[in-house]
Formats: C-alpha cells, structure tokens, sequence
C-alpha cells in the first residue's frame, strides 16, 4: 500500500510499514517518518525565529546537533525505565522504530541538552528556548501520526455507532473496536498551541526571556494530565499501574512552567524595575546571547526585528556596518 493511501486510509491503516528494495528488503516505518518529518519541519520554524530574535545560524546549527540526539536518548531511555524493560533490551533497533520512544523523555533529553549547552557558550538559555519550544509543539503534532500507523496512544471503547468514525475515533485491529482517537486531539490541541506560540514568539520581543517557555511546559503538562488518565490502562506509561509516571511528569511539567514564569517576572523586576521590558536601559529581549562577545551585533535582515527597532530609533547601539564596509575599514577587499 501507498504512503498516500496509507496517510488518507479512513479507519486504520493496513500496514505500519513499507519495504524498500535494498538488498533483501528494508523496513521503513510510517511512525519514523512522521518523527523524523516533525524534527526537521520544527528546526525550520526554530530556526526563522531564531533569526527573528536576533540569533546567530551557528547556535541554530549546534543546538541541532546536540539537543536532537539528547532528546532521542531521553526519549528512548524514559519509555525503557516507565515500561520496565530490562536493560538487555533498551537498544533494540526495532523496539525504538516501532514506538518505543516517549516524547516526556525527549523533553526532558533535549532540556538537559541544552542546559549543557547553554552553560558551556554562556548562551541565555531562555532566549533560545523561547525560540524552540513554539517549535517542538509543531513537531509533537505531527509526530502523533506516527501513534496512528503503530494503532496506540487510544482511549476507551466507542460503544455509540454513530460515532464509529475517524478521526473522532479509530478502529483498533487488535481488538476489532472502535476507541477514542486521542493522539488525534492531542496532535490537533498542539498545533493550535503552536499557533499561539509562534505568533507570540515572532511578535514579543520586551523582555524577559523565557516566558514562553513557561508556558509550553504549563499547556504541555495540563493536555498530558487530561489525556493520560483516560488512556486505554494498556498504553499509559508505567503500563497502567498504581504510580503512573507519565501523568506524573505531567504534574511536574505543570508545576515547572508556573515556577519559569514567575520566576522570569520576579527576576526581571528585580534586574529591570518592571515585570515586562525595563524601567531603564534596554527593554528588548533581542540583545546579545553570548555575554563574553561584546561585538555581537544584529543580523540587520528584514526578517529580524532588531532592524524594524533600530529604523525606530529604539535601540540605543548603532546600526552595524555592513560586511563590505567592514572590509574597507580593515583595508581588505
């Protein structure tokens, strides 16, 4: 069957699969498509509001190379622990590509990542989630698709025929019944936060950093709270025992946002005098994102919204030369 057909299939797909002609075959699953497809659409958004806010392409690129393997391994490494796997098994190839990866875990791996990061450049680790996290809403909604191909991450059973239809609820071959298609709403409430997200990150540029990362982890945790216990028992993390740790995490991803939040305002108005922006100097969350590099200066490209600011007058440095005229002033040519 067709990637197409497979993707517009009514009720469930048929395959999760197709095969390759290399050599004796090689599998390629619809799930790590779907995973892979929202890594790389998410890095292009990351990315554009990156250099909304004034960030060099080169943190864009390292961020890539060190925050996506870190999630993977989070991801990988969470779903083995939560579903009580024996070590033996955490790095079987066809478990990872058949579902066995927990996006609570890619958080928490990518997260991690980054603080690392971030600490080793003396990067503002805020100013450059902000900028990421609107993303990876975008790519865990396209990533639920892949729960769709393996036919898990479902509710209960709909017992009303009239509602037998997707994407309300989809037909789980297992049983030869109809369940509540949560990673359907799940995948859809992501892309409207992504939306929110997303218009805010490109049009919020007061200080301070990290209040959009505050409420990623805040919406992110109350959606995972809602949809983990109505979970068919069978597919919650912790395989439905008395301690569920997803909805833990869930808990704690809630708690962790309100605590961002309130700790970026309350640290701004100490450092600024005002809860948004500053009382004096530099109101703009669009500054230097290495401490250490006192040249740092603006992109200065339509795109970034420093130089809408500077032709405003409202930042106090001086337009940055352009490359030719530094190279004329360094006697270059």
């Amino acid at each position: 069957m067709s990637i197409l057909s497979n993707l517009l299939a009514y009720e469930t797909p048929a395959y999760n699969s197709f095969t390759l002609p290399i050599g004796d075959g090689f599998e390629i699953y619809y799930y790590a498509i779907c995973i892979v497809l929202g890594i790389a659409v998410a890095t292009c958004f990351a990315t554009l509001l990156m250099h909304r806010r004034n960030i060099s392409m080169d943190v864009v690129l390292l961020c890539f190379i060190v925050c996506v393997p870190c999630a993977i391994v989070g991801a990988r490494l969470y779903s083995c622990v939560s579903e009580g796997l024996p070590p033996a098994q955490w790095l079987d190839f066809d478990s990872m590509r058949n579902g066995g990866l927990s996006i609570m875990g890619g958080i928490l791996g990518g997260a991690i990542g980054a603080i690392v990061l971030c600490l080793i450049k003396r990067w503002n680790f805020f100013r450059i989630t902000d900028c990421i996290v609107p993303a990876f809403a975008l790519a865990q909604s396209i990533g639920r698709w892949g729960n769709y191909f393996n036919q898990e991450v479902y509710g209960g059973v709909v017992e009303n025929p009239a509602l037998q239809f997707f994407p309300f609820s989809v037909l789980i071959e297992s049983d030869g019944q109809w369940h509540y298609a949560f990673f359907f709403y799940e995948s859809v409430l992501n892309f409207i936060w992504f939306i929110v997200l997303f218009l805010i990150a490109w049009n919020m540029v007061k200080k301070p950093n990290g209040i959009l990362t505050g409420l990623f982890f805040f919406f992110y945790g109350l959606v995972r709270s809602v949809m983990e216990p109505l979970r068919d028992p069978s597919y919650q993390y912790g395989g439905g025992v008395e301690v569920n740790s997803s909805l833990v995490a869930a808990y704690v991803l809630i708690a962790l946002g309100i605590v961002v939040i309130a700790a970026a305002l309350i640290y701004n108005k100490v450092k600024e005098g005002k809860f948004i922006g500053s009382a004096a100097g530099d109101p703009y969350a669009l500054g230097r994102f290495d401490p250490a590099a006192n040249d740092d200066k603006p992109l200065y490209t339509s795109i970034n919204y420093a130089t809408r600011l500077y032709e405003k007058g409202l930042l106090p440095q001086e337009p940055p030369a352009s490359d030719r005229e530094e190279r004329d002033a360094a006697g270059g040519k």
